[in-house]
């Protein structure tokens, strides 16, 4: 099935926790494209910033989403508070009386994870906060979440992360604390897709390529228009994305009603859109898993030829 072949959203409840930037802003705003009623979460808000200190907020996105064509509702909620996600669910629940996606892109560990550090140098209580926010927030908010998404059968949960299963068994992430988020998600799907699989609903991971974020855009001094200034100090940067395309790959499994065929799998928004036919907002089609194990990991030159 191609996305021009596939259903719309409308009618259909989202909600994308950790919606306020990159990823999540993203889904939710593609999600909102294909008409879908879209909650989504976050910290920063207009009135008070989180520890990021970032200009993104929570009531931005659901302008967007709202602006695409979806109805986009913006939720204040920190995802390690129990009581706050349970109260976003139960919103949920008393407003809609469903939930039909679940996207678990609650992260928040971009300042707090140190390159190539070891565990015995690496700032602890960075470390073991990251764990909190990149772990125990999908735990907290599936444990509310999930009653409701399975109350109609054909519910979709989507743990973001980053890297697949074949390549992050097979590769050091970053550092010790970043390695173990990150694959600690992608079995959370496994898992969720055991559990999930049997009741009528579909668990999966999935991982973005190299994200043009607003953060990683910032990083290298660039803007969305002009992200190919980076490659003179960044040549495999060429490979990139925007959240837009990994925001179509949820889309795409959204509305398609074989979506179980992918329970429990990890996943790769390039790897679907070759399957679902989507592209990049520049008509594109990255894929950068594949692009890393075969050019950029090799030492080979950047060249996306073949690649996107």
């Amino acid at each position: 099935m191609t996305l021009e072949g596939a259903e719309g959203l409308e009618g259909r409840v989202a909600l994308v926790a950790g919606a306020t930037r990159g990823a999540g802003r993203g889904i939710a705003v593609q999600l909102g494209a294909r008409g879908a009623t879209v909650y989504v979460s976050g910290r920063s808000t207009r009135g008070r910033r989180s520890e990021y200190d970032r200009p993104e907020t929570i009531e931005e996105t659901a302008e967007l989403v709202t602006a695409a064509g979806g109805r986009g509702i913006a939720v204040v909620a920190d995802h390690l508070v129990p009581g706050e996600v349970e109260a976003l669910v139960r919103r949920i629940d008393a407003e809609q009386g469903r939930l039909d996606v679940l996207v678990n892109d609650i992260w928040g560990g971009e300042l707090l994870f140190e390159w190539d550090s070891t565990v015995w140098e690496h700032d602890l209580d960075k470390g073991l906060r990251l764990l909190r926010l990149a772990v125990e927030t999908h735990a907290i908010t599936s444990h509310f979440a999930v009653p409701l998404l399975l109350r109609e059968p054909g519910g979709l949960v989507v743990e973001m992360t980053d890297g697949t299963t074949d390549y992050n068994a097979t590769h050091y992430r970053v550092s010790f604390f970043y390695d173990i988020a990150k694959s600690s998600v992608l079995r959370m799907a496994f898992a969720l897709g055991h559990e999930l699989g049997r009741r009528g609903a579909t668990a999966v991971a999935l991982t973005p390529g190299w994200l043009r974020s607003e953060m990683m855009l910032d990083a290298y001094g660039v803007t969305e228009e002009t992200w190919r200034d980076a490659l003179a100090k960044s040549p495999h940067f060429a490979i990139s994305e925007t959240p837009a395309y990994v925001g179509r790959a949820v889309a795409a499994l959204a509305a398609d009603p074989e979506v179980s065929r992918w329970n429990g799998q990890s996943l790769s928004s390039g790897r679907l859109a070759q399957v679902y036919g989507f592209t990049d907002l520049d008509g594109s089609r990255p894929d950068a898993w594949r692009y890393l194990v075969e050019v950029q990991d090799p030492g080979r030159p950047a060249n996306t030829t073949g690649y996107r």
